[in-house]
């Protein structure tokens, strides 16, 4: 085809159609749909597979080792790095739908969607800690992959210390449960005694590389499938630990006069045992209309969910800033929180569209008395380029979301930026990634981060569940220079208009 020519021979998809029983689609409409993410990536797959079931998934994966095609999963196209973005076999997970409730844990197919979960746990007053601002739109299967982590972090963690348990399809089509599989976790427990942690990251979230340094026993060997990004195999389904709805909640909004204050603030509001503790920078505030008095530079979301009279005379007694608001009403609480969950979509509105460049900056952290390093070398940034930089984040968790704005055609700088500021971060024991991936913007930095050992050791994780490179290749592990290679300057096709095709759905 003119725009998106079909790499793979004809006799390889006739293959795909005879074992496949979901759907197997070429069109270019269709395509074109799956080339794109919330990324600013594009990337055109050859063609569309839908497995039915997890039959479908083994069969899809054989096949595409035997023929040497990439093939990478795809949850709901949340992604803010191209993690489920190539060439190609894309491999649409939604199918596997099934959610299964058991106590303090549930069986959840990867395809599920984070609103379908959240609807079925409401039923039992459950919950699953992990809360992406992205809301119900993403997948749990994109979830484990990218090592999600929301708001709540600061208190319940990543989707790496809530899941128990993990099916997937490695590169050779085995399908693998962990860790049930205790000779398989044998192997990968002498993988983790290849890593050097005195070069790991000191925080408390981490969605950069292999986490080998999460698995400390054969009952954790599962955890290297979190966030690895569909390359090392095809999540199917996980445990997870839920827990009850909490009762009562009580949300203090603090306003600062700078970002550096605030952030000298957060080691002692994290002291107080918040459920989220949230930023929100001067450029985020001047879009949400929220009424603020002029003085405020900054605020900060501060959540409890348990003890909170207890909670809220502890972070009376520690507060440098304003308190802002302070309630129990979930109406205004909610609102709070709409606002909070927008300020992606603040981010992009205040930027000029020329200026807007690809999340490669935007998800890093360090340990939480060191955001006022961390925005000293955003400052620094924007002095040497002259760039300006909107923040926003989880800084419970010494996360911040730094999305730069800048002429978005000097792909030389941008990439500069990038590798400079990895190196300044990785300085301050932080990572490159907190909870977006690595994807396209951040793969070629990964070894920088961790050294040539840790690199050594995630190449052999890679080599052992996917022995073909077939899984989501240059992804993790990759020898290309990826940040700008696969930008979408336009993101449009056909004069600006994407045909949609009834058969995607």
């Amino acid at each position: 085809m003119e725009h998106a020519p079909i790499e793979i021979d004809g006799g390889v998809l006739d293959d795909l159609r005879a074992a496949i029983r979901g759907k197997v689609m070429v069109q270019e409409s269709i395509r074109l749909l799956y080339s794109l993410d919330g990324s600013a990536y594009q990337v055109v797959p050859d063609v569309v597979v839908v497995p039915e079931d997890e039959v479908d998934v083994v069969r899809a994966v054989i096949i595409a080792g035997e023929e040497d095609i990439p093939i990478t999963p795809r949850g709901s196209g949340t992604g803010l790095v191209g993690g489920a973005l190539n060439v190609g076999i894309c491999l649409d997970m939604k199918n596997l739908n099934s959610v299964s409730v058991n106590g303090d844990s549930a069986t959840v197919g990867s395809g599920v969607s984070r609103g379908s979960l959240d609807r079925v746990l409401g039923k039992h007053g459950k919950m699953l800690g992990p809360n992406p601002s992205v809301g119900g739109f993403c997948s749990v299967g994109g979830m484990l992959a990218n090592n999600a982590g929301g708001s709540r972090s600061v208190k319940y963690g990543s989707m790496v210390d809530n899941v128990t348990r993990i099916t997937f399809v490695d590169g050779t089509g085995r399908m693998i449960t962990l860790p049930d599989d205790e000779s398989i976790g044998q192997d990968i427990m002498e993988l983790t005694g290849l890593i050097d942690r005195e070069k790991l990251p000191k925080v408390a979230k981490n969605a950069s590389g292999y986490r080998l340094d999460r698995v400390g026993s054969i009952g954790e060997t599962h955890k290297l499938l979190v966030g690895s990004e569909g390359t090392l195999g095809v999540i199917l389904s996980a445990d997870l630990n839920i827990i009850d709805e909490p009762k009562d909640k009580m949300l203090f909004v603090l306003g600062y006069d700078s970002a550096y204050t605030a952030m000298a603030n957060c080691p002692k509001v994290v002291g107080t045992n918040p459920s989220a503790c949230e930023f929100i920078d001067h450029h985020i505030l001047s879009q949400a209309d929220l009424g603020l008095d002029p003085g405020i530079d900054c605020i900060l979301l501060v959540e409890y969910d348990d003890s909170l009279q207890e909670r809220a005379t502890m972070l009376r007694s520690i507060i440098t800033g304003t308190i802002v608001a302070e309630s129990d009403d979930q109406k205004e609480m909610d609102w709070w929180w709409d606002h909070r969950n927008a300020a992606l979509h603040h981010s992009l509105i205040a930027v000029d569209k020329h200026k807007r460049t690809p999340h490669m900056i935007d998800d890093a952290a360090v340990p939480v008395d060191r955001m006022g390093d961390m925005l000293h070398i955003l400052d620094g940034i924007n002095k040497k380029y002259g760039t300006s930089i909107i923040t926003f984040g989880h800084v419970g968790s010494g996360n911040i979301h730094a999305r730069l704005e800048m002429d978005n055609t000097k792909t030389d700088a941008i990439k500069e930026i990038a590798g400079a500021y990895c190196r300044e971060i990785s300085k301050l024991g932080g990572t490159i990634t907190a909870e977006h991936g690595d994807g396209f913007a951040s793969s070629e930095f990964i070894e920088m981060q961790y050294g040539g050992q840790n690199y050594d050791a995630f190449k052999a994780a890679k080599r052992y569940f996917d022995p073909y490179g077939i899984l989501n290749p240059d992804k993790k592990i990759t020898e290309k220079s990826t940040i700008v290679e696969h930008l979408s300057a336009v993101r449009t096709f056909h004069g600006g208009k994407m045909a949609l095709s009834k058969e995607a759905y």
